[in-house]
């Protein structure tokens, strides 16, 4: 069995640019959700907004450096967990918001915000981070990746279908709402399929390292969602916000994490296996989370309805 650094996943062309195609539209499917309102909301709860991008874009990254410093795996699984850890958040972290109780309003906002900011900070946070990594760097620096090429990528799938989501809503409302929870619900089942097919795809790899990043990746998300919890509790956030910036922080967009390690990496072995996997844990692990959150009623704020 070759070394997992060693290995390049199969992803056809063809395949990749309807990969792509499915996550701009998944993007626009987030955008149907997103109001100009929800980034002037902003302003009305600026604490909890700033703990929830800070622990995603500067404390997750950190912590997950850390991790990768402590289990030591193979330098294209420590690159696989950076990126993921770079990765903005999906529309699927407002549903289990939702169902764990939690701000939703807040949850929204923080997408469509993170989202936003991934465009610019997605690459240089990678590049940071993998850069000055002792194992991983020198694999890094061997693929003269070129965070500015990769922004534009992500400008294509994630910053248009964004904008042209965000205008739909604001301009044909009454055709938003019609297409809003259908379109949202497809493009996410389009993007399990693909994250299915890949894998199946590949079946004989995962097979063969799955064991080499399971255990990661549960301790990583575990470290994710509770990065979240921990940053908003530390700056005296209330149970409902708390709730909120945890699973925002926890629920990464492994989806994208895909496409850029097919488009930018050549499908490279750790890298590929993590997100795979990371794809299908995270879902398990956020509804777990939110199910037990749901049980139990948050103790919320004065002002907010009950």
């Amino acid at each position: 069995m070759l070394p997992v650094d060693e290995i390049r996943l199969n992803f056809n062309p063809a395949s990749l640019v309807v990969l792509n195609i499915v996550l701009g539209f998944l993007m626009f499917g987030i955008a149907l959700d997103t109001r100009v309102a929800d980034f002037k909301r902003v302003l009305r709860m600026p604490v909890a907004m700033a703990v929830g991008i800070a622990a995603q874009f500067v404390v997750l990254p950190a912590v997950t450096y850390a991790l990768t410093l402590a289990l030591n795996p193979g330098p294209s699984i420590a690159l696989g967990m950076i990126l993921v850890a770079c990765c903005p958040p999906g529309n699927v972290s407002n549903i289990l918001t939702h169902r764990a109780q939690g701000n939703v309003a807040l949850s929204v906002s923080m997408t469509a915000i993170s989202n936003a900011l991934a465009i610019v900070l997605m690459p240089l946070n990678f590049a940071f981070w993998a850069g000055m990594h002792p194992t991983a760097s020198a694999l890094f620096r061997s693929i003269a990746l070129d965070p500015i090429e990769m922004a534009g990528h992500i400008v294509v799938i994630i910053g248009i279908p964004f904008v042209l989501g965000i205008a739909c809503a604001e301009k044909l409302p009454r055709i938003t709402e019609k297409v809003r929870k259908p379109a949202r619900i497809l493009s996410f089942l389009c993007l399990i399929g693909f994250i299915v097919g890949a894998v199946a795809g590949n079946w004989r790899y995962f097979l063969d390292y799955v064991g080499l990043v399971l255990l990661a990746v549960a301790i990583h998300d575990a470290l994710a969602f509770g990065t979240g919890y921990v940053c908003a509790r530390a700056t005296g956030l209330s149970d409902y916000d708390r709730r909120a910036v945890s699973i925002e922080v926890g629920i990464r967009n492994a989806g994208l994490g895909l496409v850029l390690i097919f488009s930018f990496f050549g499908g490279l072995g750790g890298m590929a296996v993590v997100a795979g996997v990371w794809g299908f844990w995270d879902i398990i692990a956020g509804l777990a989370l939110a199910s037990w959150w749901g049980r139990r009623p948050p103790v919320k704020p004065a002002g907010v309805d009950t």
